[in-house]
């Protein structure tokens, strides 16, 4: 009893510790060969079956597991009886006896007695075959890991010279992503080494079997996140647009802050910030303002259609030739939009330059400036009109009376002059935001991959 206590103390250990040390093969195993279909001796060539009897058990007793097993041969029949500790075994001593010339086939009467002895013994055995494999393996992997340190250290001091990478690829995002690229390689490039040293082929095949598998599922499940990484990479490349820059992309519109390797900031007209992935930016459609510093307004007046249009033109574009903020060139121009069926829309259009004009200012300014040079000069705007029904008797004299007067004695409050230097007449650009863009630029270490030095497309 106290020798199977020993030996499931041995078989406990043994799986505990093939559990946590990883297989390394010894020697390359054949591969497994069939034998040839034996042909049934007749009885003048046959071999003496108490020969092959004899040689059967022979054999049997040098096998520890074996030895139980009992042997009777009769004109080539071989029976195998007795005891074996499992089935393994009993396919090992059906396997030995059929091997054998002159046998013919081989009738299992053998018992599985499935004792712990027996096979706690083999895995015990097979456990201390391997230990000792694993002891005489230790400087080989000691070397294996040593050469696996020495190309990953490489690896790591090449990757670190980020000076090289940006002064090769002039790009600080591609510079990163091939400072990652060769640390990964080298790792890899290390790990093939050291595997292959220490004869491990058959893990490495696996390895690299597993870890396809594995970024072809993880490629699936984050394929957004590497839409969104390689559009940052083709706009760091294309650079669509520089800092401060008025843009408006898809339908948000905003001051352009920076471009990070996963989203493009933006900073509002209301002072807000937004960030928009950058595979939605290198899809939508981009509207930049700030490119050009020429840009046209317009606007639409209408005057009543019994009104002269090309006068009321003329007019208009005379008013605002007068205002200095509108460009000369390209001029100023005007066109009838539509006739309605009580008047006559004009649209007018002018220019002026955002570098010394605030756009949204200039365009009230010239609307106020057009509709007050058209009223003076007689033409008359028309308003809304109104149809009134009366079901009962009106006092008609009663409802003028209520509403003013006639339109004859009512007179329009006259308006206060504007102060020439007031704040409402100034059309100076307002530089709020992007004051606010600079600050948000100096404060921030986030990475930019905004330069100034590549060309725009």
């Amino acid at each position: 009893m106290p020798m199977m206590t020993r030996r499931l103390i041995h078989l406990l250990a043994g799986l505990c510790l093939l559990a946590i040390v990883p297989v390394l093969p010894t020697h390359a195993q054949a591969p497994t060969e069939q034998p040839p279909a034996q042909v049934v001796q007749t009885a003048s060539d046959a071999p003496d079956d108490k020969a092959i009897e004899s040689r059967i058990i022979a054999i049997f007793s040098e096998i520890d597991s074996l030895k139980r097993v009992e042997v009777d041969v009769s004109e080539g029949v071989v029976t195998l009886s007795g005891g074996v500790s499992n089935s393994a075994a009993a396919t090992r001593a059906i396997d030995i006896a059929g091997r054998l010339v002159g046998v013919v086939t081989v009738e299992d009467k053998m018992d599985r007695t499935l004792d712990i002895e027996g096979n706690v013994s083999p895995l015990v055995d097979t456990f201390h075959a391997r230990l000792k494999s694993y002891y005489r393996a230790l400087p080989l992997l000691g070397l294996g890991l040593a050469l696996f340190l020495i190309v990953s250290l490489l690896g790591h001091l090449l990757a670190s010279w980020m000076w090289l990478w940006r002064r090769l690829l002039r790009n600080v995002f591609l510079a990163e992503l091939v400072s990652q690229a060769v640390r990964v390689i080298a790792i890899g490039i290390a790990l093939v080494l050291a595997l292959s040293l220490v004869g491990a082929t058959a893990l490495m095949g696996t390895l690299l079997g597993g870890i396809g598998v594995l970024g072809i599922a993880v490629g699936f499940a984050v394929r957004d996140s590497l839409e969104n990484y390689i559009s940052s990479i083709m706009l760091s490349l294309r650079q669509p647009f520089r800092a401060n820059e008025h843009v408006v992309i898809g339908d948000q519109e905003g001051k352009v802050v920076r471009l990070t390797s996963r989203a493009t900031v933006l900073m509002t007209l209301d002072g807000n910030h937004l960030r928009i992935p950058n595979a939605v930016v290198f899809k939508a459609v981009i509207l930049n303002y700030s490119r050009n510093p020429e840009r046209r307004f317009e606007f639409d007046l209408g005057v009543d259609a019994e009104d002269d249009p090309v006068a009321a033109m003329n007019l208009g574009l005379g008013t605002l030739d007068t205002l200095p903020f509108v460009l000369k060139q390209p001029d100023a121009s005007a066109f009838i939009q539509t006739v309605g069926d009580s008047n006559i829309v004009l649209r007018f259009q002018g220019w002026v330059n955002q570098n010394e004009t605030d756009f949204n200012k200039a365009r009230g300014l010239a609307i106020s400036a057009t509709k007050d040079a058209l009223e003076t000069g007689g033409f008359t705007l028309p308003e809304p009109i109104y149809r009134l029904r009366f079901d009962g008797p009106v006092d008609a004299g009663k409802i003028v009376q209520d509403m003013g007067g006639t339109p004859t004695e009512r007179r329009k409050p006259e308006r206060p002059a504007v102060p020439a230097g007031s704040e409402a007449l100034s059309v100076t650009p307002d530089d709020h935001i992007e004051k606010k863009v600079d600050e948000e630029r100096a404060e921030t270490k986030e990475t930019d991959l905004l330069d100034s030095d590549r060309p725009v497309e």
